[in-house]
């Protein structure tokens, strides 16, 4: 099989696995390295090459530095202290979320922003009576938007700006994808407020995600605690876990106050179905309940038993408390990392691995969170798809498909040819993952601009907000999914919204990029 067929071949059932959903996606991404080198398409080394390169770490280190600032609760703190002051109308609600997000996405990613916001939007919904479904898809696509903010917004950003210096430009500035974030950002959060109220359904959601002050108040009631008691604190805090039947803990005799046999937790109080066990002659029983109180490390490690079953997880409680223990060191790493960005002082992936570093070393995070923090089907869809990228450029598959545009456009000018791409990308992006469609796309744009003779910039650009118009199906991107459940949402309501949201990307990306990158 000649290697351009053979690179189309594998690009086609690449797609169509990733739009079966049946298999995961590393598993695809990996299958596609393997079945480049097993072509002759590339060499082994080329075929693997993806999982060593400098874009891939940036990524893995970056879900680091998320991780820390989720689990220090330095987001649950920008997140209660900006929603706290937008009120109860919606109009305003809407928009105080839409631009919480962006800039949260700006700093740790769009799923990493809509997952840490998603709980505490939730709250606000319900304290205000305004409906969950008016504000999570706001969340999840201004979300979006907010990825063109600044470089670390999302991997795609990443991936565009080393494809432009790959391709003999520069790469671009840490902050100047702001150029077009900030009136993407403004037009989006615009759209949503005139279009919302219109077309985003109105549902009564069950099930939601739990309000951590609710939960406070309800262990203080049923374990008959003191109103004063800081249940929920910076250093401390309490979990409810419950003895398993077979458990060592059945027949243990104990009582409020006492500590438990390692020493680093108290029991405040312990249950039996609806009642609350009183007395120093209590002996645990299978399903019976203990509220334990107690450092958050010691919380942590000690509910990991198989000894108990958590019912609430520490490491879950612990992030709805704002600015816990190592915020502030999170924070000083973090504008440690944006600095040795932006000034470009050092690469990219060894900016983002010194932050890293930093917080496993500060003892920020464990070296244990600090792998869960990881999303590691990012990490090996990115590593395993830059190697399709490469074949492209290699077997001269871009050449040809940009050959074709050329010839498409005609005396169009690139003007058209960045339309067809843009268009070609956004339809790829609501299919697969928008990241993996920026892969196989930014070889052709590039081989376009230059048979064109017009600079590479401008492509890379419209590539990065074009591929953030994932808006009109929920499998489009993770973040459209997390917000599927507590929205109450169909498959059929993304793309009323999705649409103008798309066509207004689309607009941006032919029509305003080319004015500020000219080509």
């Amino acid at each position: 099989m000649e290697p351009v067929t053979a690179t189309l071949v594998i690009l086609g059932l690449a797609i169509l696995a990733f739009l079966s959903s049946r298999i995961p996606l590393a598993v695809v991404a990996v299958g596609v390295a393997l079945a480049l080198w097993a072509t002759g398409v590339l060499s082994l080394e080329q075929a693997l090459a993806g999982f060593g390169d400098p874009t891939v770490l940036f990524i893995a280190g970056l879900f680091v530095v998320s991780e820390a600032l989720d689990a220090t609760g330095v987001t649950a703190w920008a997140g209660q202290q900006v929603i706290a002051r937008a009120g109860t109308g919606r109009t305003r609600l809407v928009v105080v979320v839409a631009v919480l997000v962006a800039l949260l996405t700006a700093l740790i990613s769009v799923n990493g922003a809509v997952a840490a916001l998603l709980p505490l939007v939730v709250v606000v919904a319900a304290r205000t009576g305004v409906p969950t479904s008016q504000l999570m898809m706001p969340l999840a696509f201004s979300a979006h938007a907010g990825s063109m903010l600044m470089l670390t917004g999302t991997p795609v950003n990443i991936i565009v700006s080393e494809a432009a210096a790959d391709a003999g430009e520069r790469r671009f500035g840490f902050f100047e994808f702001a150029l077009v974030g900030v009136p993407l950002l403004v037009g989006t959060v615009l759209i949503i407020v005139l279009l919302g109220p219109r077309v985003l359904p109105t549902r009564q959601v069950e099930g939601l995600p739990r309000d951590v002050v609710a939960l406070a108040a309800t262990l203080r009631e049923e374990y008959e605690l003191a109103e004063d008691a800081d249940l929920l604190g910076r250093h401390r805090g309490v979990t409810e876990v419950l003895v398993p039947p077979r458990s060592p803990l059945v027949g243990m005799h104990v009582f409020a106050g006492m500590t438990t046999p390692s020493g680093d937790l108290v029991i405040l109080g312990a249950r039996r179905g609806r009642e609350k066990l009183y007395g120093s002659e209590v002996r645990l029983q299978p399903g019976d309940a203990l509220l334990l109180e107690g450092s958050w490390s010691d919380l942590d490690r000690h509910t990991a038993s198989p000894e108990v079953l958590v019912v609430d997880a520490p490491s879950t409680l612990r992030r709805s408390v704002p600015l816990g223990t190592g915020a502030k060191r999170a924070v000083l790493v973090l504008l440690a990392m944006i600095v040795l960005l932006a000034t470009g002082a050092v690469p990219a992936a060894v900016a983002a691995l010194l932050a890293a570093g930093a917080l496993v070393l500060t003892r920020i995070l464990s070296i244990a969170q600090a792998y869960r923090g990881i999303s590691w089907t990012t990490v090996i869809l990115v590593a395993g798809m830059i190697p399709l990228a490469t074949a492209f450029e290699v077997t001269g598959t871009a050449k040809m498909i940009a050959g074709g545009l050329v010839e498409q456009v005609g005396a169009g000018g690139p003007h058209l040819a960045l339309l067809l791409v843009c268009v070609l990308t956004l339809v790829l992006g609501q299919l697969i993952s928008n990241t993996a469609t920026v892969l196989v796309v930014a070889p052709v744009s590039i081989a376009v601009a230059t048979a064109m003779g017009v600079s590479v910039l401008p492509f890379m650009m419209a590539l990065t907000v074009i591929g953030g118009a994932a808006f009109l199906t929920p499998v489009a991107t993770p973040a459209n999914l997390m917000v599927m459940e507590p929205g109450g949402y169909r498959f059929t309501d993304y793309w009323r919204l999705g649409l103008p949201l798309a066509a207004f990307f689309l607009a941006m990306s032919v029509l305003y990029v080319p004015m500020v990158w000219p080509f």
